[in-house]
């Protein structure tokens, strides 16, 4: 039996990259194991798929001061053993690794047992945790051409971010009834991460009297941002989360506003949804997003705002741009040259494996 252990974890986007390769791994006779950290995100949705889960000890390295640098480098170290004592025990083929500060232990832990790994590396340039995992890995997958001269040559391969099929299976009909809306006008589908965004919220929430006289809104607003005094407001729709019928909202949008993670554009990408991108700022991050965007224009692929430029003059008028100039968008993103990122991925993991 052929054996792969992924991991992965600290955001959904260290995860859902990963759970899209399972069908298809499974499909051709895998066995799939997980290693994770003891309580991350990536234990409920791995668990959650009934895929085996080993949770290890782990740590978050910082470029900053915080107290914990003095006690999280134990914890590294604690993972660093307990991945290799899985590894031993599993006796895996290949190892995937989607990045995040717990892949780190197992990809070291996977060179010094001689299994081959695979990283993936979402963003523009790599972060901390797949820069010092880099060194241990046998290929590197990314999404942006620009991204190659950050690589090291022989390593790099441009793949592609694997997109969950189910996103691709949506029934804009179902989607317009879950919301209540009509077929007359077009949709807007705002996301804005996870945890929602204050800024995005609120932006949107302010050109709503503009927004709505030409579209319908579905407002995926993050965990305990709802605002109730817009509960009834015709046209818009708001939600904490949502989870099942996604890829029925992706269906039902003409024009999405989102966020610039690399994993959701990359999404954007696949299903050609025109898109306004608003980043992340420097400020809050290291800037990646920002990165992410400027390629993702240049490409053709989507109109970008800035947040430190985010405003209802701003907002309303690049959703009338994109809207407006829709057939672009979608044409530039039809010619894209990433081919079907899971194919890309699974002949990678063919051709290293330990046969």
């Amino acid at each position: 039996m052929k054996r792969i252990i992924l991991t992965g974890g600290g955001t959904a986007g260290h995860v859902t990259p990963n759970m899209a390769l399972i069908p298809e791994l499974t499909k051709e006779g895998y066995d799939i194991q997980y290693i994770g950290s003891y309580e991350g995100i990536e234990k409920d949705l791995i668990t959650g798929i009934q895929i085996p889960y080993h949770g290890i000890s782990s740590g978050k390295l910082r470029r900053y001061f915080d107290v914990k640098n003095f006690s999280d480098p134990f914890k590294v170290l604690k993972g660093y053993t307990q991945a290799s004592k899985l590894l031993k025990q599993l006796k895996p083929d290949i190892v995937f690794s989607k990045g995040g500060f717990v892949s780190v232990p197992v990809v070291l832990a996977a060179k010094r047992r001689k299994i081959p790994c695979i990283i993936h590396e979402s963003d523009m340039t790599p972060g901390l945790a797949n820069k010092l995992a880099i060194p241990s890995a046998t290929k590197v997958c990314c999404n942006f051409p620009e991204t190659l001269k950050y690589l090291p040559n022989g390593k790099a391969v441009l793949t592609g971010s694997p997109i969950r099929q189910e996103l691709f299976e949506g029934k804009k009909e179902q989607g317009l009834r879950f919301c209540g809306f009509t077929k007359d006008k077009p949709v807007i589908l705002v996301i804005g991460g996870s945890l929602g965004s204050v800024v995005v919220n609120n932006a949107v929430r302010e050109s709503l009297s503009i927004l709505l006289e030409h579209f319908q809104i579905i407002h995926l607003c993050g965990k305990g941002k709802l605002d109730k005094t817009l509960a009834k407001r015709k046209g818009y729709v708001q939600f904490e989360y949502i989870k099942k019928e996604l890829s029925d909202l992706f269906a039902c949008a003409d024009l999405v506003i989102s966020r610039a993670g690399a994993n959701a554009i990359c999404e954007l990408l696949s299903l050609r949804k025109p898109n306004i991108l608003i980043p992340l700022s420097a400020s809050a991050s290291r800037g990646d997003q920002i990165l992410n965007a400027r390629s993702f224009e240049k490409q053709g692929y989507s109109y970008v705002i800035e947040e430190e430029s985010l405003t209802k003059e701003t907002l309303t008028k690049a959703v009338l741009e994109v809207q407006e100039h829709r057939k672009d968008y979608i044409d530039a993103m039809n010619k894209s040259d990433l081919a079907d990122p899971i194919q890309t991925i699974m002949k990678l993991i063919e051709e290293n494996r330990k046969k």
